[in-house]
């Protein structure tokens, strides 16, 4: 296993990516703000304010939309749960695992 890194909150990095996620965009936020010089777990946290943020505004739209919009949202949140799943795996073993053209905007503005 790599060396444990620590945060300035007094966690390892891996823990505290991996919390980045537990609570979608709200723990990435969270993260975001008490977390000043991890670039591993800012990135999380980023990572984690734009898709989770995107996906609930995507709920949010699909919810107005009759029929159609109520058809793909369980596929959705079936989709939006294995991908939570493999990110905090991903977080909690230390990988910084990008996501397509998320991760690189997540990157950009850690």
């Amino acid at each position: 296993m790599a060396e444990e890194i620590k945060t300035s909150t007094g966690m390892t990095q891996n823990v505290a990516g991996l919390l980045c996620y537990l609570a979608g965009w709200i723990t990435g936020l969270i993260f975001f703000l008490i977390e000043k010089e991890n670039r591993f777990v800012r990135f999380h946290a980023m990572q984690s304010i734009i898709t989770f943020g995107s996906l609930s505004v995507l709920f949010m739209v699909l919810g107005f939309i009759p029929v159609v919009g109520w058809m793909i949202m369980p596929i959705l949140a079936i989709l939006q749960l294995v991908l939570w799943i493999v990110l905090m795996v991903k977080a909690y073993q230390g990988q910084l695992f990008k996501l397509p053209m998320i991760g690189d905007i997540a990157e950009k503005n850690i």
